[in-house]
């Protein structure tokens, strides 16, 4: 029996552990990998105490201070499903040899993340951080006077358009829809941008490259026509998926999947938290999810200081 379960091991499950092993609880943290999306991102440069950094090296420094702390942590496990067994949670789980695991603790931190919804295109794969990526907030800056293409049609698709019309000397933006579906005081900010190209009604159907990306192939509805445009840098906002899967027997979820929270990463299930990417609050960035761990980590040891 553990006092607290720690369930993800990048930036949100890092930061709730380090918190927890300088509390001295019994705890412990149950992970895929380290890292998560973080380990995958490039070059990051708006990470408090880096000028520059990436994914590798950052993730790194989280797993380090976390061994520095002695925090334990069982990597290779894949979480199927939490159980609510009268005051305490029961957790299933599989390792990566298919082995069966249960753990049981008064609390749970769920810090699992999300995923980007990917396109399942040609290229989409072998250009990933190769002039492509999910996150213009992360990358973009790395296309200063580029041309790029934005994909997606929601308010993450505008916001990226946006930024990157100020860096790039060209925005293209493919639409699988007629009309974007975000906010319209964006829409219409984005339709008067003067080097920004808008292609609606149309569904990418390859990343074009050789050595990074050189272009995006489209087929256009109306017309039925094919048609390639030149770009360097490829930013896919098309939606994320949250890792929440193993937490729908508890009914904390949203429709669309996200952990609802409120600010104190207080779910509705008394000793259940939850934190990072995988919560219903906006903006997935590493520096929001280092916060919401911390904050999650302070009020579950509110509740077990409480705890009968």
């Amino acid at each position: 029996m553990y006092d607290l379960l720690i369930l993800g091991g990048s930036a949100a499950g890092a930061s709730a552990a380090i918190y927890a092993a300088r509390a001295k609880l019994n705890f412990k943290v149950i992970t895929k990998d380290l890292g998560g999306e973080v380990a995958n991102s490039g070059e990051i440069g708006n990470y408090p105490g880096f000028n520059v950094t990436n994914g590798v090296e950052l993730s790194e420094k989280f797993a380090e201070q976390m061994r520095f702390n002695q925090v334990d942590i069982e990597t290779g496990v894949y979480i199927e499903r939490i159980v609510r067994n009268g005051k305490t949670f029961v957790v299933t789980a599989k390792d990566d040899s298919e082995q069966s695991k249960t753990y049981e603790a008064k609390a749970i931190i769920l810090a699992t993340g999300a995923r980007p919804r990917h396109l399942g295109v040609p290229g989409e794969q072998e250009y990933y951080q190769k002039g492509l990526s999910y996150c213009t907030t992360c990358d973009g800056p790395l296309y200063r006077r580029k041309i790029v293409t934005t994909i997606g049609g929601g308010n993450s698709a505008l916001e990226s358009i946006l930024m990157m019309s100020n860096l790039a000397s060209r925005v293209y933006s493919i639409n699988i829809n007629p009309e974007f579906t975000g906010e319209k005081v964006y829409i219409e900010k984005v339709k008067n941008l003067p080097n920004v190209v808008l292609i609606p009604n149309a569904q990418t159907t390859t990343i074009v490259g050789n050595a990074a990306v050189s272009g995006v192939e489209y087929f256009e509805k109306a017309s039925g026509d094919k048609k390639v445009i030149e770009t360097q840098g490829v930013f896919i906002h098309i939606g994320i998926l949250p890792n929440s899967d193993m937490a729908k027997d508890l009914g904390v979820t949203n429709k669309f999947g996200f952990i609802e929270v409120n600010t104190l990463m207080q779910t509705a299930v008394p000793g259940f938290f939850a934190a990072g990417d995988i919560v219903n609050i906006p903006y997935q960035q590493i520096a929001i999810a280092t916060g919401q761990g911390t904050t999650a980590f302070l009020s579950a040891q509110a509740y077990l200081n409480k705890w009968q």
